[in-house]
């Protein structure tokens, strides 16, 4: 599971900071998550694939989070794209874009999906047969949601020796990795545990964007690998949490551990700050795993 930081600091784009936009890259998922200006051309600064991107997901429509999504969407259209696009996001971004396209005399030359969200509660948005993403509502200033994205449980693993000993073909080895015991030619059965090790262990990411410090997304997020949280403020500005419903590194840090979150990855900084290590420094009196995002920093669990 590999998460790249396109943009994470809150409000307007700089020439030294851009708006949020992150890439999670799972289960040979390309999920793009929010849009900010600019996310286009750090896509093509990190050297990721237009075409990999076949789903959007955009937490709310304040600009610094989907700003960005109509360019991308007709620069997919001038590179030709055939791939199917799905936009999941909330009620009125299908009008949002759809009016831009007509506006402008454009079009896509591939489909164009809006899944629509309204739901307070949280609810499965998508689903295959490796992952399933469902959301987070937050307690923003406008309609808002998270993402959780989790694994589902793979394959087990052959073990090569093993396979080598009881002379196995490879016609088995499918049966094997799904978990099934072999016959042999002689009728002994071969249990899977002999055959075979446990599958990895599915992995989960949270992106919990702007919101207040609200205890009732513990539950969703519940043991988490990786989360996510806006940490707009310092505690030394937690006087402006409740006129913006945003949140301080150290509220981030206590959802982190109520969850048992196993990393916290800190984001969406108010652009007053000359330093954000203060963010890290102030998390970490609560929880202990704290990594900083940064425009253009890459995670991988």
């Amino acid at each position: 599971m590999k998460l790249q930081i396109l943009g994470c600091y809150a409000a307007t784009p700089r020439t030294i900071t851009n708006p949020t936009s992150q890439v999670l890259d799972i289960k040979n998922h390309m999920f793009l998550i929010d849009c900010g200006e600019g996310t286009q051309v750090q896509l093509r600064k990190h050297k990721i694939k237009f075409s990999r991107i076949n789903h959007i997901f955009i937490s709310h429509l304040h600009g610094d989070h989907f700003y960005g999504l109509i360019g991308l969407i007709s620069t997919f259209m001038l590179l030709n794209r055939e791939n199917d696009l799905h936009v999941y996001g909330p009620k009125g971004i299908k009008e949002i874009i759809l009016l831009q396209l007509r506006a402008s005399g454009s079009f896509t030359g591939y489909n164009l999906y809006f899944h629509e969200l309204e739901s307070k509660e949280s609810e499965v948005i998508f689903e295959d047969e490796t992952v399933i993403v469902k959301t987070i509502p937050l307690n923003h200033r406008v309609y808002t949601n998270g993402f959780l994205f989790q694994e589902k449980l793979g394959k087990r693993h052959l073990n090569i020796e093993a396979v080598a000993k009881y002379k196995i073909e490879k016609v088995y080895f499918d049966k094997i990795k799904s978990g099934g015991n072999v016959t042999l030619d002689s009728g002994e059965v071969i249990d899977n545990e002999l055959l075979s090790f446990p599958p990895d262990k599915p992995m989960s990411y949270a992106f919990c964007s702007d919101t207040m410090y609200d205890e009732s997304i513990v539950p969703i997020i519940k043991d988490v690998d990786v989360l996510y949280h806006e940490s707009t403020f310092l505690d030394s500005e937690m006087q402006y949490t409740e006129k913006t419903k945003h949140a301080t590194a150290k509220e981030a840090a206590q959802i982190a551990k109520l969850a048992n979150a196993k990393n916290l990855i800190l984001g969406h900084y108010s652009t007053r700050y000359g330093s954000i290590e203060p963010f890290k420094t102030e998390a970490q009196t609560i929880f202990e795993n704290v990594f900083l995002a940064d425009d253009g920093r890459e995670f991988e669990f």
